[in-house]
């Protein structure tokens, strides 16, 4: 059974689960400030950890990421959990990419994901897109314009489905961190991708809460 950790109010209309990236927990700075974040604004955060990083918890051993069968019947569980249909699946980097596969067939309402791993870094050609070309959930990518794993450049060129909107971050790295040359701060870059998150969840709320009146 997967054990969460919550924020935010439970009557909330919408649910957003939030997975950690590939090499730092589910309370790591990253995740409260985003988690925290989103709960300040009336939303439901539930967050989880893949297996390997629960066993990290316990040992302290550092592990490599299960493997993608593992992580994805582990959101899977998540969803069916938490009920897909007021429910956001969003993650960091690995979290975001593993919740962009088992979003449709898990029927969730949205899908965000912060700094999503196009590729690996200086690897253009090993690309992991193939399924966002038919993506059929509501989603958004936020991504720093010069995260290595796919950069501003890079994917404006990729084939996307036309369910995905992708909002980038000035200069961000894939922590969304500019460099100090741009005049930008990290805190700017956060503050934006975190309101920019809330506003598209909050979209997704007001549909669902439309459509059920119908």
């Amino acid at each position: 059974m997967t054990d969460f950790l919550f924020d935010g109010p439970a009557e909330a209309g919408i649910v957003i689960a939030l997975a950690h990236g590939a090499g730092a927990a589910m309370d790591s700075d990253f995740m409260n400030y985003f988690a925290l974040g989103l709960a300040a604004q009336g939303f439901r955060v539930a967050r989880f950890e893949f297996p390997y990083m629960a066993k990290r918890r316990e040992d302290g051993k550092r592990r490599p990421p299960d493997r993608a069968p593992v992580l994805q019947d582990t959101y899977r569980s998540v969803a069916v959990a938490l009920g897909p249909d007021r429910l956001v699946v969003a993650g960091k980097s690995m979290g975001g990419r593993i919740a962009s596969t088992v979003a449709d067939e898990c029927g969730v309402a949205g899908l965000v994901c912060l700094g999503y791993p196009f590729h690996p870094p200086g690897k253009p050609d090993r690309l992991r897109t193939a399924h966002l070309e038919s993506l059929r959930t509501p989603a958004l990518v936020l991504q720093g314009e010069c995260d290595p794993f796919g950069r501003r450049e890079e994917v404006e060129g990729y084939r996307l489905s036309d369910a995905i909107a992708v909002d980038y971050l000035p200069d961000g790295d894939h922590d969304l961190r500019p460099r100090k040359a741009s005049g930008r701060t990290h805190a700017q870059n956060l503050g934006d991708a975190l309101d920019r998150f809330a506003a598209f969840a909050g979209q997704i709320g007001d549909h669902r809460g439309a459509a059920a009146s119908l």
